[in-house]
């Protein structure tokens, strides 16, 4: 077990280390200019490129960059003034990974219960009315979700808040927005999963020593049925916790997606590499952990990553 973890966080250095130094690259040729002004003069915009090293060569550059990075600092902001892109994180990201926890919440229960619904009853009404759920879910935008659930329980029924995010009929809304396409990705792959072993051997032997069909489904067909569920959960959790940018921006939300776009917008290089390297941290370490997870719950996978 050691040795097949220590081969997934060696992996996972490797895979950041090479995502950090070729979006440090990209970052430099992004069209723009950090300082570019017309109220700016060039002495002030020396100033400013010699303060954040932009006037070194960029090996060097990239070199002090990482030993900061290893040090986990991630310098100032080009836009934000006299803010370290460590606070922006600090004070954005807890409200991406609420949402994004709600959003999850939300998108597992009723996913895996459409699913397993849907599976059970294949060919009757349920599973037509599950089907239908899941093809609206996959193929409505979010935006366009959360806009419906804006004008419908916000503006026309006046159940719920459409803006903000200070109280739990706050987070209502914008996380049944960012979950829904979710619930429907888990609940088409939980019905086909659960379709596979519902016809499997061991189902068929479980029946035959008269064990009960509630006993049958939640011992034998859901356990085994929810394995491709974990394997998705990686990037899954990653991009859901770290924030939208549309539903933050509709529901006016002061996440991270925000943050991470204007970056872009103002060429703020050290906001746009600090975001990105924490974006991609967090999806690394997803896949990380949903790697030991399945390594763990399918009896298939040797340790060393290999199938019996």
């Amino acid at each position: 077990m050691a040795k097949y973890i220590a081969k997934r966080v060696a992996l996972a250095i490797v895979t950041l280390l090479v995502l950090t130094s070729v979006v440090f690259v990209l970052v430099r040729l992004m069209p723009g200019d950090p300082f570019s002004s017309d109220k700016m003069t060039p002495e002030i915009k020396a100033n400013l490129e010699a303060y954040y090293g932009l006037d070194k060569p960029l090996a060097e550059q990239y070199i002090t960059y990482m030993k900061n990075v290893l040090h986990g600092d991630l310098g100032y902001s080009m836009k934000y003034e006299s803010q370290t892109v460590n606070c922006i994180i600090a004070d954005s990201f807890p409200y991406s990974a609420d949402l994004g926890v709600r959003s999850l919440c939300f998108a597992l229960f009723f996913g895996l219960i459409l699913g397993i619904v849907a599976a059970l009853n294949r060919g009757k009404k349920l599973d037509f009315v599950c089907i239908l759920i899941a093809i609206i879910g996959t193929s409505i935008p979010d935006f366009i979700m959360g806009s419906v659930l804006q004008y419908f329980f916000g503006i026309k029924w006046q159940i719920l808040p459409v803006a903000q995010y200070t109280s739990f009929k706050h987070t209502i809304l914008p996380s049944i927005a960012v979950g829904f396409y979710t619930l429907a990705s888990i609940s088409r792959l939980m019905r086909s999963s659960m379709l596979e072993v519902v016809s499997s051997d061991y189902t068929k032997t479980a029946r035959a020593k008269g064990l009960s069909d509630f006993r049958i489904t939640v011992k034998h067909q859901i356990r085994n049925a929810i394995t491709p569920i974990i394997t998705i959960m990686g990037p899954t959790v990653a991009s859901v916790l770290t924030g939208t940018f549309v539903i933050e921006a509709l529901f006016a939300i002061p996440g991270m997606g925000k943050h991470y776009v204007d970056s872009i917008n103002m060429a703020d290089y050290t906001l746009v590499l600090g975001m990105t390297i924490f974006y991609g941290a967090f999806l690394i370490v997803s896949i990380l952990i949903v790697d030991i997870l399945y390594g763990i719950v399918d009896p298939r996978i040797r340790l060393s990553g290999k199938k019996r």
